[in-house]
């Protein structure tokens, strides 16, 4: 079930005892429908339940039978039915026909490794009163968030940074996620905005005991290439792994409905929940500005043509400006994506009707969707230039002015993917970083490379193909921090459970052995998924390009909103961004991804506004409001 969980271990006399009380009331739109605490022994859990299956049961904090394992849980176990026969063979007391009540049972027959045996999405505590230990872990690609911290006395854990704070109290702002975040976009995983505060990493478990915190991975993603065969034999294997999949997450007690674009992935998702029974979707667009691409109508003639009851909402410039602030603050985390706020109001919109949606996030990490994966074919002819010369080739292109055509690409030809490949979006270079932090920020601290931070991922994939490694890096890093963050935030804002079919170890496994060429081929991606789609959607909703949500940023930056970005740097007062390099970077219209940098400034004092408010001076909902 979907929730947000929070609790602690005390493991030192003294301190003052972290607000259950607090740490409950700060999660309450991710659980409106219930609430839980239990204090036992020297451990502390605290749950909010948003109702979606066993709805008369299903309370947590859970316990076994003789009341020695005690959990609280949030996400799904899509096959939770098989573990409770399972469990009842093993003659286990079950009374419920959730999937809540089997983590401590779960737990007491196999230990930390249940986990292994769990499909679905899922952030989970286990306290063992007895031996005083506390069991934390992540499913495999980080759909759920859990934070940690650990103070003087205790160590707590929250599925939201919000509720840790609201349990232990302010915490000091760390320069390094700052940094990273501008690279990346987003301040990835185990990194937050916070000193002392992580994220538990995707696919990992901490075992807690005596103020010791003991991380384990307990699963990695494989995804070398498999053997040349009949792209038909590879889009066979995909709708199988799908078809199950879907059918998998559509199991609830209340109606789950489904996101639609104009893309593939969703699509595909919508037309399989579709054959199943009556289906809910739901979709939003933006006033058309300068050519940007309106995805309503092609959302609304699939949603008729599978028979879906659809729902659709046109959002406004000012609309979105004015709400801004509010969904900034929401994410927690800093995200130069102009898409996320989009999803928050698609969640609201969902909201109306359903308390679930199925979408499509993971399909392009898994089945190589991105532009940025033709990379490889692209660059082909740079693997014929000895590395030496390679690297004399990039120290030219880098003395070339900024605009020059052909500059980024003789760069990306002769650098290794390591040094060159940071993610999808990447954003500030480690030079501009340097100017853009006010002098207070980074005084007294040396900052760790952003291509430094992936070395030891990139280590691990040593000998694979780019493609394979990108996607990989992919996984890892942009698809928890960013994607997955995005979707499970915006979503709980509204009292949503997102569900991700794609990011499903059914799925996964038919992707995981793909051959290269049913990736990437002749400039085209997703090549099985979009032959397995062709099945399903018509043929142009299967070929079509990734777009994205078509939000018209680039325009706003233009016109007004360029404008108030001024405004927010000058009333930052430098505490954040030197406001000088600011004023630079909105004056260079030569710069070709000055618009995302634009955004991400933006984005980012916004957020600093939120979690450390600035001396008094005109929001961003104020100016759009007063527009």
């Amino acid at each position: 079930m979907m929730c947000g969980i929070a609790g602690w271990v005390r493991y030192a006399e003294g301190g003052a005892e972290p607000s259950a009380q607090a740490a409950g009331a700060a999660l309450r739109h991710r659980g409106p429908d219930d609430a839980g605490q239990a204090a036992v022994g020297r451990g502390r859990l605290v749950f909010r339940r948003l109702a979606l299956l066993d709805l008369a049961g299903g309370r947590q904090p859970a316990a076994d039978e003789r009341q020695r394992y005690w959990s609280v849980f949030n996400g799904e176990v899509y096959n939770h039915a098989d573990l409770r026969r399972e469990l009842a063979a093993r003659g286990h007391d079950l009374r419920g026909r959730g999937d809540s009540e089997l983590i401590p049972h779960l737990y007491e027959e196999w230990g930390p490794d249940f986990v292994e045996r769990l499909r679905g999405m899922f952030a989970v505590a286990v306290y063992d009163r007895d031996a005083d230990e506390l069991f934390l872990a992540r499913d495999r690609f980080g759909i759920k968030p859990l934070h940690l911290l650990r103070t003087a006395c205790h160590v707590i854990f929250a599925s939201e940074a919000r509720a840790v704070l609201a349990a232990a109290g302010p915490l000091p702002l760390d320069p390094q996620a700052l940094w990273h975040y501008l690279s990346f976009g987003y301040v990835p995983d185990p990194i937050t905005p916070w000193q002392g505060l992580a994220k538990l990493p995707p696919a990992c478990c901490a075992t807690v005991r005596g103020g010791d915190v003991r991380l384990r991975r307990w699963w990695r993603p494989e995804l070398a290439p498999g053997p040349r065969r009949p792209l038909r034999d590879s889009a066979d294997e995909v709708e199988r792994a799908l078809a199950d999949s879907v059918a998998a997450h559509m199991v609830a007690d209340v109606p789950v409905g489904a996101y639609l674009s104009s893309g593939v992935d969703s699509a595909l998702l919508a037309a399989a929940a579709a054959r199943l029974g009556p289906l809910r979707t739901f979709s939003v667009g933006f006033e058309a500005a300068r050519g940007e691409r309106d995805e309503l109508p092609a959302a609304r003639a699939l949603a008729a043509r599978i028979g879906a009851d659809h729902a659709e909402e046109v959002i406004t410039e000012r609309e979105y400006l004015g709400a801004l602030p509010g969904i900034v603050a929401a994410q927690e985390s800093p995200l130069a994506d102009p898409s996320a706020p989009a999803l928050w109001f698609l969640a609201r919109a969902a909201s109306r009707q359903v308390k679930a949606v199925l979408s499509g996030e993971g399909a392009d990490e898994l089945f190589a969707g991105y532009p940025i994966f033709r990379q490889p074919q692209a660059l082909r002819a740079f693997r014929a230039i000895p590395p030496g010369l390679r690297g004399m080739l990039g120290r030219l292109a880098g003395a070339l002015p900024e605009g020059t055509k052909g500059k980024g690409y003789l760069q990306r030809g002769s650098a290794p993917l390591e040094r060159r490949f940071l993610g999808n979006a990447p954003l500030f270079d480690e030079d501009r970083k340097r100017r853009l932090l006010a002098p207070a920020i980074a005084a007294g601290w040396r900052p760790e490379s952003s291509f430094d931070l992936l070395a030891p991922e990139y280590a691990a994939l040593a000998g694979q193909p780019e493609l394979v490694r990108m996607q990989a890096m992919m996984l890892r890093t942009w698809l928890p921090s960013s994607i997955l963050m995005k979707a499970d935030m915006m979503a709980m804002a509204h009292s949503v459970e997102v569900r991700v079919p794609f990011l499903d170890p059914v799925v996964f496994a038919a992707a995981a052995g793909l051959p290269l060429r049913h990736r990437v081929a002749g400039g085209q991606t997703k090549v099985a998924l979009r032959a397995a789609a062709a099945r399903l959607v018509p043929g142009e909703t299967a070929g079509r390009p990734k777009l994205g949500f078509p939000v018209p940023f680039r325009a706003w930056l233009d016109g007004g909103l360029g404008g108030w970005l001024r405004e927010l740097a000058a009333d930052d007062g430098g505490r954040l961004l030197d406001r000088r390099e600011v004023e630079s970077l909105l004056r260079d219209g030569a710069r070709p991804n000055r618009h995302h940098e634009q955004w991400a400034l933006l984005v980012l004092l916004l957020w600093h506004r939120a979690f450390a408010p600035a001396p008094a001076g005109r929001t961003l909902a104020g100016l759009a409001a007063g527009r």
